[in-house]
Parts: C-alpha cells; sequence; structure tokens
C-alpha cells in the first residue's frame, strides 16, 4: 500500500470547505490581496457565523459586538482572520471517526497551532501563519487513516497503546509509509503549499534531510512542548529535554528555554470556542 492508496476513497475524505483551501494556497504568495478572500469568507455562512462567533467571545474581550467579517478584518488584521478562518473550516471538516476522540484530536492539534506560532514569532526563518496552519493540519494524516482504514489504524493504536511499538514503527510496520507521509499526500491533492507539506511529513524526524527545514523544526517543538502539557511534566525536566539543536535549526535565539513557561501555559481556549 501507498500513502496515496488512501486518496482513492474520495468519499471518505475531511470535507474542507473552498475558501479554506484557497487561503492556504495563498499563504506563501506574498502578493496577495486578502480583501478578495475577505469577500469569499463573508459568502460563506457557515465559515462566517463560526468566525463571528469566536470573534464576540470573552477570549477576544471587545468593547463592541462584530456584525460582519469586514469589521473583523479591521479590528483584529487580516492575520488573526486567517487563523480563525482556516481553524474554523478544519474543526467541521469531519462529522463523526472510528476509533478517534475528535475533541481530542483538535485539542490537541490547535493547541500545537498555537505552540507553533508562539515559536515562528521568535525566528525570521518561519512565518506565524503558516506555521499555526501546519499545526492545524500536522496530524492530519491520521485522521486521513481513521477515516479510510480504521481497522489498521485501529491495530496501529492498540500497538501504540501496549507500548508493544512506536507509532511510526507500528505505521511503517503495518501500512508501508507513516500518517506523515500520508498527511503529506492529502496536502499534495488539495494543492496546498509545498512547504507546508514537507515539515508536516518531516517534523518527526526534522534532520533526515542534510538541510533541516526551519517550519519542520518549529513543528517539531510546538509538539514537543504540546506533549510536555499533556504529560504535566515538570518546567526543570522540559527545558533539560529541551531539543537545542532543533531550535537552532529553527532560527531561534538560545535564550528561547528560559521563555519555556509562557509556552507551557497556552491551553486549548481556541478549542472550546471552535466547538
Amino acid at each position: 500500500m501507498q500513502a496515496t492508496d488512501l486518496l482513492k476513497k474520495t468519499d471518505k475524505l475531511p470535507n474542507v470547505p473552498d475558501v479554506v483551501r484557497e487561503l492556504i494556497q495563498l499563504l506563501s504568495d506574498p502578493n496577495v490581496k486578502y480583501s478578495d478572500l475577505t469577500e469569499r469568507v463573508s459568502h460563506d455562512q457557515t465559515i462566517s457565523l463560526k468566525v463571528l462567533r469566536v470573534v464576540n467571545s470573552a477570549y477576544f474581550g471587545l468593547s463592541r459586538k462584530i456584525s460582519s467579517i469586514d469589521e473583523a478584518t479591521v479590528l483584529l488584521g487580516t492575520d488573526k482572520l486567517k487563523t480563525l478562518v482556516i481553524a474554523s473550516g478544519f474543526s467541521n471538516s469531519v462529522a463523526k471517526v472510528e476509533g478517534l476522540n475528535l475533541n481530542e484530536f483538535w485539542a490537541d492539534s490547535f493547541r500545537v497551532a498555537e505552540l507553533a506560532q508562539w515559536f515562528a514569532k521568535r525566528t525570521p526563518l518561519v512565518e506565524a501563519d503558516e506555521a499555526f496552519t501546519a499545526g492545524i493540519v500536522h496530524n492530519i494524516g491520521r485522521l486521513l487513516l481513521h477515516l479510510t482504514e480504521p481497522a489498521i489504524a485501529q491495530e496501529i493504536q492498540s500497538l501504540v497503546t501496549n507500548r508493544k511499538a512506536g507509532r511510526v514503527k507500528a505505521e511503517q510496520d503495518l501500512l508501508g509509509f507513516t500518517s506523515q507521509d500520508a498527511g503529506k499526500a492529502l496536502m499534495d491533492l488539495w494543492k496546498f503549499p509545498a512547504g507546508l507539506g514537507y515539515a508536516v511529513q518531516h517534523h518527526k524526524r526534522p534532520f533526515s534531510d542534510d538541510e533541516p527545514n526551519p517550519l519542520a523544526c518549529v513543528l517539531n517543538l510546538a509538539c514537543y512542548i504540546n506533549a510536555c502539557i499533556h504529560h504535566e511534566r515538570e518546567y526543570d525536566l522540559v527545558r533539560e529535554g529541551f531539543p537545542s539543536a532543533v531550535a537552532k535549526a529553527a532560527g531561534l535565539p538560545e535564550g528561547v528555554i528560559y521563555e519555556l513557561d509562557d509556552a507551557l501555559a497556552i491551553g486549548d481556549g481556541l478549542n472550546q470556542l471552535l466547538h
């Protein structure tokens, strides 16, 4: 089996709104005019309503109610609007998945997205909005596997849960490829920027190529901090295990290790708002 074989089951693929796909496709275009996309977002009623609900929540603490996407763009800026639209689009892309708790899945994905954005803001080598999007889709291959091959996905999960194999090895043994490869294949199908797919494919092993990819490194660091939060690891242990070589390859300053308490405080507020 190859990763692209999963894509043949077209009725099982996540249903991501066109406006979200277009937005991601344009992430790597420095000359794009977002006024056109703002108009497209306004015409997608489901996305618009969800974004406005989030914008008017206590999460943003605005002094007055916002009633249009144009207003939201003026007050929040296009970068913040982009992240909300992308997050909203993916959070509703599937309704139910056998063997996978969707609320936990998206909570994990959104926190990795916010962590990736946090790291990206501290390096000149990675764009913050691209890092946020990479965080949301970093595990999309696992979702795809559960949608298209639920029996194999649950067998892999059983091996991991019972500590008989790590996830990457279990996937390689049973599939011949990893869920990161599957995620890359899906993003290629959706015509997402090549750098985004590459980062997702390599974030587990950012040094697998001679030249480490900064976005893959940022994603790797975000996943590390997310795991520390999940396991409630003590701060000293977080710093002790911090992959400094990965941080250096991402272009982060050495002092970032002393700011990790801020990263560890990132919660799942965005996920709660979107669900």
